[in-house]
Protein backbone atom coordinates (compact mmCIF):
# COMPACT_ATOMS: atom_id res chain seq x y z
CA UNK A 1 0.00 0.00 0.00
CA UNK A 2 1.49 3.61 -0.88
CA UNK A 3 1.67 6.25 1.52
CA UNK A 4 -1.27 8.17 -0.06
CA UNK A 5 -3.65 4.84 -0.13
CA UNK A 6 -2.46 4.58 3.53
CA UNK A 7 -4.10 8.17 3.60
CA UNK A 8 -7.09 7.47 2.15
CA UNK A 9 -7.75 4.43 3.97
CA UNK A 10 -6.41 5.90 7.96
CA UNK A 11 -8.33 9.26 6.97
CA UNK A 12 -10.89 9.64 9.88
CA UNK A 13 -9.91 11.44 13.00
CA UNK A 14 -9.67 9.44 16.45
CA UNK A 15 -8.20 6.37 14.71
CA UNK A 16 -5.15 5.14 16.12
CA UNK A 17 -2.52 4.08 14.44
CA UNK A 18 1.02 2.22 15.02
CA UNK A 19 3.59 5.21 14.64
CA UNK A 20 5.09 3.59 11.63
CA UNK A 21 1.79 3.54 9.50
CA UNK A 22 1.10 6.82 11.44
CA UNK A 23 3.76 8.66 9.72
CA UNK A 24 3.14 6.43 6.30
CA UNK A 25 -0.02 8.25 6.33
CA UNK A 26 0.42 11.77 7.48
CA UNK A 27 3.79 11.73 4.43
CA UNK A 28 0.87 10.60 1.74
CA UNK A 29 -1.17 13.57 3.06
CA UNK A 30 1.92 15.84 2.50
CA UNK A 31 2.37 14.35 -0.90
CA UNK A 32 -1.02 15.29 -1.60
CA UNK A 33 -1.32 19.16 -0.49
CA UNK A 34 2.69 19.86 -1.62
CA UNK A 35 2.35 18.40 -5.07
CA UNK A 36 -1.21 20.33 -5.63
CA UNK A 37 0.00 23.27 -3.24
CA UNK A 38 4.12 23.91 -3.64
CA UNK A 39 5.92 24.07 -0.63
CA UNK A 40 5.58 27.81 0.26
CA UNK A 41 1.77 27.98 -0.51
CA UNK A 42 1.24 24.66 1.64
CA UNK A 43 0.38 25.02 5.46
CA UNK A 44 0.51 22.69 8.05
CA UNK A 45 -3.02 22.65 9.21
CA UNK A 46 -3.85 21.58 5.46
CA UNK A 47 -1.63 18.71 5.73
CA UNK A 48 -2.85 17.79 9.73
CA UNK A 49 -6.67 18.03 8.09
CA UNK A 50 -5.81 16.59 4.93
CA UNK A 51 -4.77 13.36 6.99
CA UNK A 52 -7.41 13.82 9.27
CA UNK A 53 -5.62 14.13 12.00
CA UNK A 54 -4.81 17.24 14.85
CA UNK A 55 -1.44 20.01 14.51
CA UNK A 56 0.11 18.07 17.46
CA UNK A 57 -0.01 14.55 16.13
CA UNK A 58 1.71 15.94 12.94
CA UNK A 59 4.38 17.81 14.97
CA UNK A 60 4.65 14.40 16.97
CA UNK A 61 6.20 13.59 13.72
CA UNK A 62 7.85 16.31 11.97
CA UNK A 63 8.78 19.63 13.74
CA UNK A 64 8.41 21.53 11.29
CA UNK A 65 7.03 21.57 7.53
CA UNK A 66 10.95 21.36 5.72
CA UNK A 67 11.11 18.68 7.74
CA UNK A 68 8.07 16.89 6.55
CA UNK A 69 8.87 17.96 3.10
CA UNK A 70 12.60 16.21 3.21
CA UNK A 71 11.50 13.32 4.47
CA UNK A 72 8.86 13.34 1.53
CA UNK A 73 12.05 14.10 -0.70
CA UNK A 74 14.33 11.66 0.79
CA UNK A 75 11.88 8.67 -0.02
CA UNK A 76 11.08 9.46 -3.79
CA UNK A 77 14.36 10.05 -4.24
CA UNK A 78 15.48 6.87 -3.24
CA UNK A 79 12.42 5.27 -5.18
CA UNK A 80 13.93 7.33 -8.25
CA UNK A 81 17.25 5.57 -7.76
CA UNK A 82 16.26 2.07 -6.93
CA UNK A 83 14.06 2.60 -10.30
CA UNK A 84 16.91 3.18 -12.38
CA UNK A 85 19.33 0.46 -10.76
CA UNK A 86 16.51 -2.00 -11.00
CA UNK A 87 15.98 -1.13 -15.38
CA UNK A 88 19.99 -1.34 -15.19
CA UNK A 89 20.20 -4.51 -13.69
CA UNK A 90 16.99 -5.80 -16.15
CA UNK A 91 18.61 -7.33 -18.98
CA UNK A 92 22.31 -7.87 -20.44
CA UNK A 93 20.67 -6.74 -23.50
CA UNK A 94 22.27 -2.72 -24.43
CA UNK A 95 19.45 -1.78 -26.57
CA UNK A 96 16.71 -3.09 -23.78
CA UNK A 97 18.92 -1.60 -21.15
CA UNK A 98 18.73 1.68 -22.91
CA UNK A 99 14.91 1.39 -22.90
CA UNK A 100 14.07 0.25 -19.55
CA UNK A 101 16.04 2.75 -18.01
CA UNK A 102 14.48 5.36 -20.15
CA UNK A 103 11.11 3.82 -19.16
CA UNK A 104 12.32 4.09 -15.45
CA UNK A 105 12.44 7.61 -15.60
CA UNK A 106 8.43 7.56 -17.77
CA UNK A 107 6.54 5.64 -15.17
CA UNK A 108 8.64 7.85 -12.21
CA UNK A 109 6.96 10.68 -13.87
CA UNK A 110 3.56 9.36 -15.06
CA UNK A 111 2.96 7.76 -11.38
CA UNK A 112 -0.54 9.37 -10.37
CA UNK A 113 0.67 10.65 -7.03
CA UNK A 114 3.09 13.55 -8.82
CA UNK A 115 6.19 13.05 -6.53
CA UNK A 116 8.33 13.71 -9.32
CA UNK A 117 7.26 17.29 -8.99
CA UNK A 118 9.10 17.51 -5.85
CA UNK A 119 12.25 16.09 -7.39
CA UNK A 120 12.37 17.92 -10.51
CA UNK A 121 9.81 20.97 -10.23
CA UNK A 122 10.38 21.70 -6.65
CA UNK A 123 10.00 25.80 -5.86
CA UNK A 124 11.86 25.08 -2.52
CA UNK A 125 15.29 24.66 -4.92
CA UNK A 126 16.53 27.70 -3.11
CA UNK A 127 16.85 25.57 -0.19
CA UNK A 128 20.67 24.12 0.73
CA UNK A 129 19.02 20.36 1.70
CA UNK A 130 16.51 20.80 -1.10
CA UNK A 131 19.23 21.52 -3.32
CA UNK A 132 21.61 18.79 -2.20
CA UNK A 133 19.14 15.76 -2.49
CA UNK A 134 18.33 16.87 -5.90
CA UNK A 135 21.58 16.89 -7.23
CA UNK A 136 22.31 14.23 -5.23
CA UNK A 137 19.50 11.87 -6.82
CA UNK A 138 20.75 13.02 -10.19
CA UNK A 139 24.02 12.25 -9.48
CA UNK A 140 23.53 8.85 -7.88
CA UNK A 141 21.40 7.86 -11.14
CA UNK A 142 24.27 9.25 -13.28
CA UNK A 143 26.88 6.86 -11.53
CA UNK A 144 24.40 4.06 -12.10
CA UNK A 145 24.21 4.65 -15.81
CA UNK A 146 28.00 5.38 -16.56
CA UNK A 147 29.23 2.53 -14.44
CA UNK A 148 27.37 0.40 -17.11
CA UNK A 149 28.81 2.38 -20.00
CA UNK A 150 32.21 2.30 -18.78
CA UNK A 151 32.17 -1.34 -18.80
CA UNK A 152 30.98 -2.43 -21.85
CA UNK A 153 32.55 0.45 -23.63
CA UNK A 154 36.01 0.88 -22.17
CA UNK A 155 35.34 4.78 -22.16
CA UNK A 156 36.94 6.59 -18.82
CA UNK A 157 35.06 7.22 -16.08
CA UNK A 158 34.86 11.14 -17.21
CA UNK A 159 33.97 10.26 -20.19
CA UNK A 160 31.44 7.83 -19.48
CA UNK A 161 29.72 9.50 -16.62
CA UNK A 162 29.47 12.70 -19.52
CA UNK A 163 27.38 10.31 -21.45
CA UNK A 164 25.25 9.26 -18.58
CA UNK A 165 24.65 13.12 -17.20
CA UNK A 166 22.93 13.15 -20.67
CA UNK A 167 20.92 10.34 -20.60
CA UNK A 168 19.10 10.59 -17.57
CA UNK A 169 18.56 14.34 -18.36
CA UNK A 170 17.18 13.70 -21.58
CA UNK A 171 15.18 11.09 -19.97
CA UNK A 172 13.52 13.03 -17.54
CA UNK A 173 13.06 16.13 -19.51
CA UNK A 174 11.32 14.69 -22.01
CA UNK A 175 9.44 12.30 -19.36
CA UNK A 176 7.98 15.19 -18.22
CA UNK A 177 6.80 17.49 -21.44
CA UNK A 178 5.67 14.07 -22.27
CA UNK A 179 2.87 14.85 -19.03
CA UNK A 180 2.63 17.76 -19.24
CA UNK A 181 1.93 18.48 -23.17
CA UNK A 182 -0.84 15.99 -22.52
CA UNK A 183 0.46 13.74 -25.48
CA UNK A 184 -1.57 11.73 -27.60
CA UNK A 185 1.96 9.36 -27.87
CA UNK A 186 1.31 6.72 -25.83
CA UNK A 187 4.20 5.95 -22.89
CA UNK A 188 5.32 2.87 -24.87
CA UNK A 189 5.82 4.38 -28.22
CA UNK A 190 7.40 7.65 -26.51
CA UNK A 191 10.26 5.35 -24.90
CA UNK A 192 10.39 3.68 -28.21
CA UNK A 193 11.12 6.84 -29.95
CA UNK A 194 13.49 8.06 -26.98
CA UNK A 195 15.08 4.77 -27.14
CA UNK A 196 15.95 4.99 -30.65
CA UNK A 197 17.38 8.59 -30.83
CA UNK A 198 19.58 7.65 -27.81
CA UNK A 199 20.77 3.84 -28.98
CA UNK A 200 21.68 5.47 -32.19
CA UNK A 201 24.52 7.38 -30.35
CA UNK A 202 25.39 5.28 -27.83
CA UNK A 203 25.74 2.28 -30.19
CA UNK A 204 28.34 4.12 -31.94
CA UNK A 205 30.74 3.28 -29.25
CA UNK A 206 32.28 -0.77 -29.70
CA UNK A 207 32.04 -2.76 -27.01
CA UNK A 208 34.95 -3.49 -24.58
CA UNK A 209 36.79 -6.44 -25.35
CA UNK A 210 34.96 -6.98 -28.70
CA UNK A 211 37.79 -6.90 -31.47
CA UNK A 212 36.21 -4.55 -34.59
CA UNK A 213 37.09 -6.09 -37.94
Amino acid sequence: MTAIEQTEAARPRGTRLPRRARRNQLLGAAQEVFVAQGYHSAAMDDIAERAGVSKPVLYQHFPGKLELYLALLDQHCESLLQAVRTALASTTDNKLRVAATMDAYFAYVEDEGGAFRLVFESDLTNEPAVRERVDRVSLQCAEAISDVIAGDTGLSKDESMLLAVGLGGVSQVVARYWLSSQSAIPRDTAVQLLTSLAWRGIAGFPLHGIDQH
